[in-house]
Formats: structure tokens, sequence, C-alpha cells
């Protein structure tokens, strides 16, 4: 995948269609050509090694325009990674990668904490309370080493293997949803680090629900309603989140590739 400029707008290419698509709204706005940009470039130079689907470069997203910042998004061809991501992320090779000021940080929980320590001035992620913290990193290491790969099983697995991953994924919402409880986020009254970096998965839900067989409405609706704020409140979420149908074409257009699905 790579992004040209047409007429001075930026298109995508993907490997599997030579259309271009127009980049989306969300990317478009907050990407920025930096060596257009002299006064940025004097200030800040952010860059951001991303894809498109990722759940994890979401929340990178999410956490620039929770703090205003602007950056220039740079999508990688996960068949074909670029010198830079590979030079970037040595040990990984693995998106998302910011780059602030040549300084490549990697890892996305890693990258939202240092969005939220380095310009600490406006809209704080991680709570104050030490405890707090504590408590939100254990989640975000739940959903990371557990939700992610449970949820991945759904629309690549079957059979038993799939049966059994449909039940550990639905324990797992239930067990966030107990976290969240009453709660507006799960930050309190204020939308912070859990609530970033749970909220990207909204994203995939209707491939969850469609493999899954299941419906979230009737199975998690303190989860959904949760959501569902996220989107209406805030801008950053609404503009960083692609769209559900998106998100399904493209699980869709891997099951064929990878012959799971005729």
């Amino acid at each position: 995948m790579v992004i040209r400029f047409l007429n001075s707008r930026p298109h995508i290419i993907y490997p599997h269609t030579s259309t271009p698509l127009t980049l989306r709204p969300h990317l478009r706005k907050n990407a920025v050509n930096i060596t257009r940009n002299p006064t940025m470039a004097k200030q800040e130079q952010l860059v951001l090694l991303d894809y498109w689907t990722s759940i994890y470069g979401m929340r990178v997203r999410i956490a620039l325009a929770e703090k205003g910042l602007s950056y220039e998004y740079r999508e990688e061809d996960l068949r074909n990674k670029s010198q830079l991501l590979l030079d970037s992320n040595p040990i990984h090779k693995q998106i998302p990668v910011l780059i602030h000021n040549g300084n490549p940080i990697c890892e996305s929980s890693i990258i939202v904490e240092y969005i939220d320590e380095v310009w600490n001035d406006k809209a704080p992620l991680l709570p104050s309370d030490s405890y707090a913290k504590a408590r939100a990193r254990f989640w975000i290491d739940f959903i990371d080493k557990k939700l992610y790969q449970i949820g991945m099983n759904l629309y690549t697995k079957k059979g038993e293997e799939h049966e059994t991953s449909r039940k550990e994924f639905m324990d797992c919402l239930k067990l966030l949803e107990g976290e969240l409880g009453d709660k507006p986020y799960f930050g309190g009254e204020t939308f912070g680090y859990l609530d970033v970096s749970l909220i990207p998965f909204y994203s995939w839900f209707q491939a969850y629900e469609t493999y899954g067989n299941f419906n979230f409405d009737h199975e998690c609706p303190k989860l959904i309603a949760w959501a569902k704020r996220c989107i209406q409140n805030k801008e950053s979420v609404s503009n960083a989140l692609p769209d559900l149908p998106k998100i399904f074409g493209f699980v869709q257009y891997m099951r064929k590739k990878f012959g799971i699905e005729e």
C-alpha cells in the first residue's frame, strides 16, 4: 500500500487493486507533510508509521488528536515494509511507530504514555493516582495479551477452536464491562488511557458479531453504550475509527485470500 498525491490530494493505492481511493478524511485531517510546514518543522516533527485497519494504530491517532497534535501520516505496505519502519522498529518490525524529532517510539501503549507525558499540558490520559494508573495498565495488558488474539480467532478459526474462542471472547467482554461498571468512561467522568486503548476494537465489532454469532447489544449493553458515548462525545474517536462496514469488508477480503471463506 502506498500513498500518492493526485491533484494535490493524498490517495491510497491498495496492494490488491489499482484503483486509487481518497485518503480517509480523519487521516487527511491530521496528516501533515512536515516539509511543507516550516513552522511546525521548527517546533516538533511527528511522523506516524501506521496501517489503516490497525487497532493499535488507532490508539495512537486518538491520543495525538486528544492532544491537538499535527503529524505526518505514512501508510505502510505490510507486505513490503519500508526501510524507515525496519530501521525504526528493528526488533518487532511492526506498526505503529511514532517518530518524534527523529526518535522512534514503538508499541502502542508505550507511545500513548509517551504522548501523554511529553504533551502534558492538555487532555491528560493517564490517571494521576498511582493505583488507578497501575489498574489501567493492568487492563490494557489484559486487552493486548488476551482480547486481541481471541477476537482474531473468531474470523480465522473453525470448529472447536472457534467455539472456545467465542466463549473466551464473551468472558473477556463481561470482565471489561464489570470494570466499567456504571461510570461514563473507564477513567471515570473523563475519557482516559483505558478508553483510548479499548475503543478501537469497536471498529471490528461487526466482524466479531458476524463470525462470532452473537449480538453485542444483547450481550454487553453497557459496553455498547460506552462505545457510542465515546464516538458521540469525542471527535478524536469518531475521526480516528474507520467505519464498521469497511473493516468488515477488509476481514471478508482476508478470509477469502487465506482460504477461510470461498
